[in-house]
């Protein structure tokens, strides 16, 4: 061991408070759960809901000359409240079309005088008033409202134009009204339609998803995160079928036998990307904790299942956990939180409606696994903690995503831990976010956490803000209900550093944070063990690649941390890893290698160790031999977070290795290493009848079996596919325990051949739990057989065979299978274009 150095208390509170800053940045580097966001294309001559007012589209280079020629909204005008009102059919009229009709007003402000109004409307056909014009201005007070000169549509920026022949005056108040017609398409964007089988019947579900930039497709408004404002709803539908929004249901009419018309209270202040609107003949169950309503919504059959249970059980206790760490109280009346067949994100944090995919609220107490049942956890804590953060307070722009997504992406470990505490989720931090996003922020194409607003202006500008880079109390309290930018958080942070006794930091927050925030990539720091000096450069897996956007920040020498060094390799012993590796080329032995004493640093060390060495390797500043020597332990190795992190990285390698002559000796090494923790789980599982106690255990288990059965482990392949027979065999009895139903799937699947694949497409079609076919569609993507994967592959284009939501990540299943890898890319390069308008 090396020297042990004792510091002062303040010194220490002083770095406590510097450690907590660094890991609440580190991990606001990523957003939980990839919310990825489709490019929707309209392909000309759609019909009815083609605009034919609007000019086409430029083929020159666009340089911005009017006002509605700009992304950004004038600050001429701010939204104060809308009245929505909505009509969706779930019927297809005469021409084949789902449509909703619908009428908007919204009350302005004026901040300066113009002659201009610009409001967001995309898509949708504009009922011509008496007057000849898209919309209807009123005036609030004595004075009349301006005469309207001319309205107009613009595509490319997605504005409706209302020029006038006298200036609104500023202080004065306005109201805008609009009818409008609109398709509820497919395309899971805005206000879309879903649509599911029940009891051999087709059912329509009439949802949204308005973020980032989709409001706009469902009413007129100012659709930017800054222009919050109240909003009162309405939804008329049919009598069988319930509304949901935001707000709590207040009254609900019915008009003649005909339609149903439900209203509900106005919202608090917010922006529009938060809105939801769902019609749908869901099932629902609830509970009211603290006078809150608690709602659980889904597919009648699920909550007959009591899919919906879990759900239900954990969100109180999350929301009161909440409460308690951002000492702010639940600003809403209601929680409702519900799953839909078809979703592009994982969820969606629409306040007091918060949408998931089915796999992402669903867990079957019977049939689904550990893995379903923490999906379930984490997604939910991630969703509520948004209540607040996000919600409450929300970005100015969308180039401080972060500030939404990586503060949530932080405190839904805590909430899920608050939920579940036996499960120690909080270490698994290391792997799901800090060392995922290490790994996309050392690319050249990496970018800073914070950019430049006017770097992010487009719609599709905005969606790739939503990567995985970007996912205090007073803060909460000062902003509660308006918008904020990241400065504003560093001021409220150096307030509590100043405001606590004895806490010291050797910089302002602002000095230090912006060196995280403004500037992209981490760098690798190289300790000089003769010298004792301290460097640092840009740390990048590819160490020829090329980055095109400096850094004001770059300096060669790192802060001075220790005096002096005794040993010829320097391990942090620190719970979280920062940016320092833990490898020199000078490095002649590991730690690690010492197989008897490796305890003695704990499992995240350990995984960390690991996880530094290949990514040192890959940028060829270690041998691929040295990275590979801290694993010659894990043959003692019975923890999942190292095993997990040596398996992560060696997927790579695996992808350069299979078709050169290392690969044969590289699958025994790997054999020689797994046969023990095979084994270590057939004897404490009593040969697999047996789930273990621990729940990483039950993780690790499913490593030692899937690696056991690709390495060729004596007995493994033939237990995997006795099972998978078994099911075969009774289909109606499937013998395979939950936790393994993945790992068994994707070996039995990989070495079995069409019979296999084709009993797995059939049990796929016929599941009405998303986690099995979820688990079914990715096990199919495992096959060798390339006239399979190739079929598979066209499968993605049908959304009759595969939803639209899951077809890019079926593709990339394929793409992961070492056979699938080149078919998978000569099928995107071949039908790229179709898959770019889908």
């Amino acid at each position: 061991m090396g020297k042990v150095y004792y510091i002062s208390k303040n010194i220490g509170i002083g770095l406590l408070v510097l450690g907590f800053i660094a890991l609440a940045t580190i991990i606001a580097l990523s957003i939980a759960y990839d919310k990825e966001r489709a490019k929707n294309k309209v392909k000309p001559g759609d019909g009815a809901l083609e605009s034919t007012s609007t000019p086409a589209l430029p083929t020159t280079a666009f340089t911005p000359k009017e006002p509605w020629d700009r992304y950004r909204l004038p600050d001429s005008i701010i939204p104060v409240s809308y009245n929505v009102t909505l009509w969706p059919r779930l019927q297809p009229n005469a021409q084949g079309l789902y449509i909703f009709t619908g009428r908007s007003s919204v009350i302005f402000g004026c901040m300066k005088e113009t002659d201009l109004i610009i409001i967001h409307c995309s898509k949708l056909n504009l009922t011509t008033t008496s007057s000849g014009y898209h919309v209807k201005l009123n005036s609030l007070g004595h004075a009349p409202a301006p005469t309207i000169r001319s309205t107009w549509l613009v595509v490319k920026t997605e504005y409706l134009v209302v020029l006038l022949q006298q200036k609104l005056q500023a202080g004065s108040k306005y109201e805008l009204e609009a009818e409008f017609v609109g398709e509820l398409a497919d395309d899971l964007q805005g206000f879309y339609r879903s649509e599911y089988m029940q009891d051999g019947v087709k059912k329509v579900v009439a949802t949204s998803q308005m973020q980032a930039t989709h409001a706009r497709k469902t009413f007129p408004c100012f659709d930017e995160p800054a222009m919050k404002a109240v909003f009162s709803v309405t939804i008329i539908h049919s009598p069988d079928t319930v509304a949901l929004s935001n707000g709590k249901e207040t009254d609900s009419l019915i008009d003649g036998v005909r339609v149903k018309v439900t209203t509900f209270e106005p919202t608090e202040r917010m922006s529009t990307y938060v809105l939801a609107f769902i019609v749908c003949d869901f099932a629902e169950i609830q509970s009211n904790q603290n006078n809150l309503l608690i709602r659980i919504w889904a597919q009648r059959k699920a909550i007959a299942d009591k899919q919906g249970d879990y759900a239900l059980n954990v969100t109180g206790p999350i929301l009161q956990f909440y409460e308690h760490y951002y000492n702010t109280t639940y600003p809403l009346s209601k929680s409702d939180q519900i799953a839909l067949p078809d979703f592009h994100a994982g969820a969606m944090e629409n306040w007091g409606l918060v949408t998931y995919r089915e796999t992402a609220l669903l867990y079957d107490p019977i049939l689904s696994s550990t893995g379903n049942k923490e999906r379930v956890t984490t997604v939910i804590a991630h969703e509520l903690a948004h209540m607040w953060f996000g919600n409450l307070v929300t970005l100015q722009w969308w180039n401080d995503l972060w500030l939404n997504e990586g503060f949530a992406s932080y405190v839904e470990y805590l909430g899920a831990d608050y939920a579940e505490p036996t499960w120690n989720i909080k270490d698994q931090i290391i792997l799901y976010d800090v060392q995922k996003v290490f790994a996309v922020d050392a690319l050249a194409s990496s970018h800073p956490l914070s950019r430049p607003e006017d770097e992010v202006n487009e719609p599709a500008q905005i969606s790739e803000m939503f990567n995985t880079i970007s996912y205090s109390k007073s803060y909460l309290n000062t902003f509660a209900f308006g918008n904020t930018v990241y400065t504003d958080l560093w001021v409220h942070l150096q307030q509590a550093v100043e405001n606590t006794p004895g806490v010291q930091i050797p910089h302002s927050v602002d000095d230090i944070m912006n060196r995280w925030t403004l500037q992209m990539g981490f760098p690798v720091v190289t300790i000089d063990t003769r010298t004792g000096s301290i460097t640092q450069n840009h740390f990048l897996l590819d160490p020829d690649s090329v980055v095109d956007r400096p850094s004001q920040f770059n300096r060669p020498n790192a802060l001075l941390l220790f005096s002096s060094f005794t040993s010829e390799c320097v391990f942090s012993d620190a719970e979280m890893s920062d940016s320092v590796n833990t490898f020199s080329k000078d490095c002649k032995k590991t730690v690690m290698c010492s197989c008897d004493s490796f305890q003695e640093l704990s499992v995240i060390n350990r995984a960390q160790i690991i996880d530094d060495a290949f990514n040192l390797a890959r940028a060829k500043m270690i041998s691929t031999t040295l990275a590979l020597k801290t694993t010659k332990y894990l043959f003692k190795e019975r923890d999942y977070i190292p095993w997990e992190s040596f398996l992560r990285n060696l997927d790579y390698y695996t992808l350069m290795f299979d078709r050169t002559e290392v690969y044969g000796a590289l699958q025994a090494y790997l054999k020689q290493q797994i046969q023990p923790l095979f084994e270590y789980f057939q004897t404490v599982t009593e040969n697999w009848t047996r789930v273990p106690t621990i729940h990483t255990d039950q993780y690790n288990q499913i490593n030692a079996i899937g690696i056991a059965c690709n390495v060729g482990v004596d007995g493994c392949r033939e237990l995997i596919k006795g099972w998978y027979r078994q099911w075969m065999d009774n289909q109606d009895h499937n013998p395979i325990h939950p936790n393994l139903k993945s790992t068994v799937y994707c070996t039995a699947i990989a070495f079995g051949g069409a019979e296999e694949w084709n009993f797995a497409w059939r049990m796929f079609k016929n599941s009405t739990l998303a986690s099995e076919a979820s688990r079914l569609r990715s096990a199919m993507a495992c096959t060798k057989l390339p006239w399979l994967l190739n079929r598979y592959l066209e499968y993605t284009l049908d959304p009759t065979k595969i939803r639209k939501q899951d077809a890019t990540s079926t593709i990339q299943y394929i793409a992961r299978n070492v056979v699938g890898m080149p078919l998978a890319w000569n099928f995107v390069r071949s039908r790229w274009s179709f898959i770019f308008q889908q």
